[in-house]
């Protein structure tokens, strides 16, 4: 096998993505080019890259001829797709490789057949995966005699979808008509096809995936399990790993299943089987993205490896970079949003006026944005993804709790409150949650937390604190503890007791 050295990548995305991809390439010595918009002429991936070049069409990150053609103009070796748009676009992969640009990520017969959710489940039923039972839904009657074969509560689901859109809960024969209508709208408007699928609902089930990673050369290994059972309308809001509920046991028969699936296609790169594990230790595949996860920080952090990284050398036609893997520790990802909780979870575009990320040993802050960047309501409104590592939980938790109340974005509102109330939930310390856990405690979430005297006086001193840091830095302010000498957190102490 001829083996390219890659010289200089496109990075066909934007946003917090983007700017990693980034970093991995410039260690590798790689050149990074960007591509953007003009809305995203100054956006943070854009300045960041080594070159970053203008999309002219209205589709933008979506174009996939003008991404060629881009790539082909800057005389770029690859492309790396990240995640969303075109990275799990079979015909996207297979046109670059007919340019003459590598596609850093799985052949496109892998992503075309996991693709389809229906030829996907097929496929791993037939290498030995445990599925969900399901089937077809393409008319009500159709439909109707899926969900009553496989009982009540089912999912309709989009056969075409991904990332949580396409998908409806249904609790009765009653509720199907109008549900399978409206899923087979949003599938139309998400994917370009209507069509969709039903599942049997496994209730008070964890969400549990196993990351894969294959090379050309016939070796695939998994890189452990990541819980992403914390989430809003299937969308994931806090991973973390390893999972609380799951034993050695299981992991070992999750882990097995998943490098037999990827193995059974054909599979290369990274990529991640999805699982649902019940409470009876029992699971059942979902699906497999083929493409690099958003919550893939915490695999790095807990085996210490750089998926970026390993994804080019397989690219590059090399053998996976490590001879074994072990994990180590703790870890733990909040996602980030310029959402308002209080409102529904609205987005919330506008300019940030301030950006202090959280720091100090072992946080990460993978983020897309700058203080001065404005937030457009034209894509996703995650901003950045805050991930901590510890040597166990309960560190990693206290970690986490700390960074989040670090973080200081200014000038529109985010979740970094809703994220701190989650992660001091009682039962998620404990560790006792499952994907409907935001739902069953929505209205504690949602509130803020009563304060007791001892609270508020360490509110009031942080809120000192704070206000004595910006004002120092314009350098105009608190002259009364200047003249005083003494420090805000005195002064917030003898003002709460007044």
């Amino acid at each position: 096998m001829l083996r390219l050295v890659m010289k200089r990548v496109l990075i066909a995305n934007r946003g917090e993505i983007a700017v990693r991809i980034a970093r991995s390439l410039r260690e590798l010595g790689i050149e990074a080019v960007a591509v953007h918009t003009e809305e995203d002429r100054l956006a943070l991936h854009a300045r960041s890259a080594d070159l970053s070049l203008p999309l002219a069409s209205p589709r933008g990150y979506l174009d996939a001829d003008e991404l060629i053609a881009v790539a082909r103009r800057a005389i770029c070796d690859a492309l790396h797709p990240g995640y969303g748009f075109l990275s799990e676009n079979a015909e996207f992969a297979a046109a670059c490789g007919t340019a003459g640009i590598t596609f850093i990520g799985p052949p496109p017969s892998a992503i075309a057949e996991m693709g389809s959710k229906q030829r996907a489940r097929a496929a791993m039923a037939k290498a030995g995966v445990p599925i969900v039972p399901g089937g077809d839904a393409r008319t009500l009657f159709e439909a109707s005699t899926t969900a009553a074969s496989v009982g009540y509560p089912v999912l309709i689901k989009a056969t075409n979808g991904g990332g949580g859109k396409g998908m409806r809960l249904v609790h009765s024969e009653a509720e199907l008509g109008r549900a399978l209508e409206l899923t087979q709208g949003e599938a139309k408007n998400a994917f370009g096809s209507d069509a969709v699928y039903i599942e049997k609902a496994i209730t008070d089930a964890r969400h549990v995936e196993i990351q894969v990673l294959g090379d050309q050369h016939g070796r695939i290994v998994h890189l452990f399990e990541r819980d992403c059972s914390i989430q809003r309308r299937h969308q994931k809001v806090i991973e973390e790993t390893p999972c609380p509920a799951l034993t050695p046991e299981i992991l070992q028969r999750m882990g097995e299943v998943a490098v037999r699936g990827a193995a059974a296609i054909g599979y290369f790169s990274a990529g991640t089987f999805e699982f649902l594990l019940a409470p009876d230790g029992s699971f059942y595949f979902l699906e497999m993205n083929t493409r690099l996860q958003v919550e893939h920080p915490i695999t790095e952090l807990i085996t210490g490896l750089d998926l970026v990284a390993e994804m080019v050398r397989v690219a590059e036609g090399q053998p996976l970079g490590f001879d074994s893997v072990a994990r180590r520790g703790h870890a733990i990802e909040a996602r980030i949003y310029a959402e308002d909780p209080e409102s529904g979870f609205l987005p919330s575009p506008g300019r940030i006026s301030e950006l202090r990320p959280a720091s100090g040993p072992f946080v990460r802050d993978d983020s897309g944005v700058y203080a001065g960047a404005r937030v457009s309501e034209s894509y996703d409104p995650l901003l950045a993804k805050l991930v901590v590592w510890a040597e166990d939980r309960p560190r990693a938790l206290a970690r986490m709790q700390r960074a989040l109340g670090e973080y200081v974005v200014g000038g529109i509102r985010t979740n970094l409150a809703f994220l701190s109330r989650v992660i001091a939930h009682p039962e998620f310390a404990r560790g006792a949650y499952d994907i409907g856990f935001l739902t069953a405690h929505a209205s504690e979430l949602l509130e803020e937390p009563a304060c007791d005297s001892e609270d508020r006086l360490l509110l009031a001193a942080a809120a000192a604190v704070a206000a004595h840091e910006r004002s120092a830095i314009r350098r105009d302010a608190m002259p009364s503890a200047a003249a005083s000498g003494l420090s805000p957190w005195v002064l917030a102490q003898r003002s709460a007791l007044k």
